[in-house]
């Protein structure tokens, strides 16, 4: 019997470009929007708002109802358990490759070498503290389902979600109808989700032209060394440590990187790993990670895994002591970097539950070891380039640890990854 030919591939007309290329149209519209007119830029905010309103709005029932229905529905409690302890080690051993790849760079450039300080500022220092470790335990249980859903809290939401499926699969026969519900509200939310992002590129384009028109590009000069130290630090952890990551675990890089590509744009415009969340969810399980694994390992990541955050504390933190050293006359060596590493891996694991977090977390490490928070305040001026960097690349490692736990459970499949965005494919 002869073989049937493969059908043939349709390809867009070059004026209908896919979601991806609308909204890469949206970002250099916006951008030159904040450059050429930047008080226009600025009353974009409202379309920009509208669309994280829209994004956040669909966050709570989506993780809700995509978790219980992947637990639940795989009826294997142990199954759980195994998912979770792996996730949960592979999240510890990234995050420490991060503030490895963080601190070789910031004392290989030493970016806050020079830097004068400048208090000008402070009446922006952010304020709060982060969890301590026993407030972060505690604060991953809901002391109520309801108040969880209406503060986005995805991490207490996971947990509840994780408990309730347990005890759906404990139900038996009784449950079904409750399963069947989450099964239906998860297939409602992804379509909620594709109306969503046809107004990505808009959004997105808002996104990006607030920020320019508010910084403005001349922002960069002054602290252009840490700028480019963040983002050239962030692309070596990529390149050594996900990609490292990638070839151990024989994961297709092509097919990855066209599955990613969305999410990771939406979180760099937006600086909002949340606008992100409904789409890597999507293109995740249609990359061939079960929806058990995907509902489980991308909440828990927002929290346990974020890390372009860790990096840019690694970072930030000696950048602040490289700055202040002529003034205070103190030299902060290695010995002296170590044990703040050891306290921002711990710091930023509640990082999520805090507002404006990583600058919170930031200052908190800079009062722990006595060094002047001014040199910080002037992280405020380009915090949002930063922000955007660090969020995109948290998106991104998150994608690829459900990629990774997939293939660790053995339950990855590649021929959809490869069917879905192989040569050829329209990822959209």
């Amino acid at each position: 019997m002869l073989a049937s030919a493969p059908p043939p591939v349709v390809r867009r007309p070059w004026y209908r470009p896919n979601l991806t290329q609308q909204i890469l149209i949206g970002l250099v519209i916006g951008i030159g929007l904040g450059i050429v007119a930047p008080a226009w830029a600025v009353r974009t905010d409202v379309i920009r708002d509208i669309f994280l309103r829209l994004i956040k709005a669909m966050i709570a029932p989506l993780v809700f109802g995509s978790v219980v229905q992947g637990i639940a529905g795989t009826g294997d409690i142990r199954k759980v358990g195994r998912i979770g302890g792996k996730a949960l080690l592979y999240f510890e051993i990234i995050t420490t490759a991060a503030l490895a790849v963080g601190l070789l760079a910031v004392n290989l450039l030493r970016p806050g070498a020079g830097i004068r300080l400048d208090a000008s500022s402070l009446a922006n220092v952010p304020t709060g503290k982060p969890l301590t470790f026993a407030e972060t335990i505690l604060h991953t249980f809901p002391s109520s389902l309801f108040d969880a859903l209406a503060r986005n809290d995805v991490l207490q939401i996971v947990v509840f979600a994780t408990i309730f499926a347990i005890g759906l699969i404990a139900t038996g026969e009784a449950g079904a109808p409750v399963l069947a519900f989450c099964s239906s509200l998860t297939q409602v939310m992804f379509k909620f989700a594709g109306l969503v992002m046809l107004i990505a590129p808009y959004g997105v384009g808002a996104a990006i032209a607030v920020t320019v028109g508010q910084q403005g590009p001349m922002v960069l000069l002054s602290l252009a060394k840490l700028v480019l130290t963040l983002y050239g630090a962030l692309v070596v952890f990529i390149v050594v440590v996900l990609g490292s990551v990638i070839h151990l675990t024989r994961v297709p890089l092509r097919p990855f990187v066209r599955a990613v590509r969305e999410p990771f744009i939406i979180a760099f415009a937006t600086a909002n790993s949340e606008a992100a969340l409904p789409k890597a969810f999507e293109l995740m399980e249609r990359f061939g990670v079960p929806r058990s694994i995907v509902a489980f390992v991308l909440p828990a990541g927002y929290t346990f895994n974020l890390d372009g955050t860790t990096l840019y504390l690694a970072i930030a933190s000696v950048f602040v002591a490289q700055a202040s050293e002529v003034v205070t006359g103190i030299h902060f060596g290695l010995m002296q970097q170590v044990p703040m590493m050891l306290t921002l891996m711990l710091t930023s694991k509640g990082v999520a539950a805090v507002p404006r977090a990583s600058l919170v977390v930031l200052f908190a490490a800079l009062q722990s070891f006595h060094l002047p928070e001014q040199a910080a305040v002037m992280i405020l001026g380009v915090d949002a380039l930063l922000d955007m960097a660090r969020t995109s690349v948290n998106v991104l490692g998150n994608c690829l640890a459900s990629v990774v736990v997939a293939r660790w459970e053995g339950e990855f499949d590649e021929a959809k990854a490869h069917a879905n965005f192989g040569p050829g494919t329209d990822a959209s």
